[in-house]
């Protein structure tokens, strides 16, 4: 029951730590005053002008009683009551009462004065809306009606409204205050979020300065800590497979001049190919080394990157299916690097190639399918994995390293995306990549 009702929860609260944090600040304050404001209006506001207004038709009634008694002076009694109780007071011979009243239903003084009108008099009529300080109240006398034009502040205390205002007012001020202060405690967090998530793409965070509170600095500096590490780690990394790939190229070098002095053509053509193959291997190694380059991000057309790599492959039968001016800012070089090696892939064991560009509001999609023998469902998530070749379904390439897809996923990952694998509808594979727009 319990879970149920905190999964719920969850899923209504905010999902920002600014927004989480103002939540837990403003809602006591608020219920606070929606308490004291309530208890305020009941044992307070409502007390006064109920009193107020029972006082008002109690001097109403008054009038009428001092009115029939023939040894008061009529005209003189009008005259006392509006010099000294503010009552404008005029008598209508012939015209009866209105018989019916607007009553707003959410007005306590509309609903008060009603109540005090039918247990004191008989033959009544009110309106509170007509004038915009005034209360026109009629009584039935006679053949005719007294109207009473009455001050609106006889039936409403001023306090409620002053209350209202010292009451709301340092609410508005607290929750301003609470703004600032959080503000400035949640953004040492979201520097950080934002430099990691920096950082994962592969983008230079020189600029980024622990600051805030001591545990949120102590994070920070642990983050560079971190990222030094990985830097220096990726940086050796590089310089070793560099350094062991150029120590390769000079043998090789002089592999292919020796060749030339070959006689035997057959012999020469297997020890060429075969160096062929091995330059590929070191390329692949070499691009493997550089995923994170030190390219900087700019704005390109996805669309027109695609066609060009497309292009590329002249004798191919790759389809396209590409969505236009599809503008995104990444790597370029890397993103096309990503491109080709997954085509190459697909073109090992495949006759034909259907690559698809998509764009939503909030992501890009790529789909590059082939009708070759596919993948394992089982061997999906291994072939990511540098140096992993698959020995069955699709066959295997004494040319290849098993560098292709790992590079490629690096790449994505890197920006901040994501690449998959899954069945084809051509029968064969299916790479599916998503960057973030």
């Amino acid at each position: 029951m319990f879970y149920g009702l905190s999964k719920s929860i969850k899923k209504i609260l905010p999902k920002r730590l600014f927004y989480r944090g103002l939540l837990i600040v403003a809602v006591p304050i608020i219920g606070l005053q929606l308490i004291i404001s309530i208890v305020f209006f009941d044992s307070l506001w409502i007390k006064t002008n109920k009193g107020m207004t029972r006082a008002l038709v109690g001097e109403i009634k008054t009038f009428m009683n001092a009115y029939e008694n023939e040894e008061f002076d009529k005209e003189f009694l009008i005259i006392l009551f509006r010099e000294h109780l503010g009552f404008n007071i005029k008598f209508e011979p012939t015209k009866s009462i209105p018989k019916n009243y607007t009553e707003r239903w959410f007005s306590p003084i509309d609903r008060t004065l009603r109540r005090e009108l039918k247990s004191q008099l008989t033959g009544y009529w009110f309106d509170t809306t007509s004038y915009k300080n005034l209360i026109d109240v009629r009584i039935k006398y006679k053949d005719g009606h007294f109207q009473f034009i009455i001050p609106k502040e006889r039936v409403t205390s001023s306090s409620a409204r002053i209350f209202a205002l010292w009451i709301t007012f340092p609410a508005f001020l607290l929750i301003t205050i609470s703004i600032i202060f959080l503000k400035n405690q949640t953004r040492p967090i979201i520097n950080l979020a934002r430099a990691s998530e920096k950082f994962g793409r592969g983008e230079d965070v020189e600029d980024f300065r622990p600051s805030g509170a001591l545990e949120i600095r102590q994070a920070g500096f642990e983050f560079e800590k971190m990222r030094k590490r990985i830097i220096k780690h990726l940086n050796q990394r590089s310089e070793m497979l560099s350094g062991i790939s150029h120590d390769l190229r000079t043998p090789l070098t002089r592999m292919k001049l020796q060749l030339a002095f070959i006689k035997d053509g057959e012999i020469s053509n297997k020890l060429s190919s075969d160096i062929s193959e091995m330059e590929k291997m070191l390329n692949e190694y070499l691009q493997f080394s550089s995923t994170r380059s030190n390219e900087k991000t700019e704005t390109f057309d996805l669309s027109e990157l695609l066609q060009l790599t497309i292009e590329k492959y002249e004798n191919k039968k790759i389809t396209s299916n590409l969505a236009q001016r599809v503008y995104y800012d990444g790597r370029k070089i890397l993103i096309q690097r990503c491109i080709s090696n997954l085509i190459d892939n697909a073109i090992k064991y495949a006759e034909n190639i259907f690559i698809t560009l998509k764009k939503s509001s909030n992501n890009i999609t790529i789909l590059i399918d082939d009708d070759g023998p596919g993948i394992p469902k089982k061997e999906i998530e291994n072939v990511f994995k540098p140096f992993y070749k698959i020995n069955k379904s699709r066959g295997d390439s004494k040319s290849s390293v098993g560098l292709g897809l790992s590079i490629a996923s690096d790449i994505i990952r890197s920006h901040g995306g994501n690449i998959r694998l899954e069945s084809s509808p051509k029968n064969g594979l299916r790479a599916k990549i998503f960057l973030p727009f």
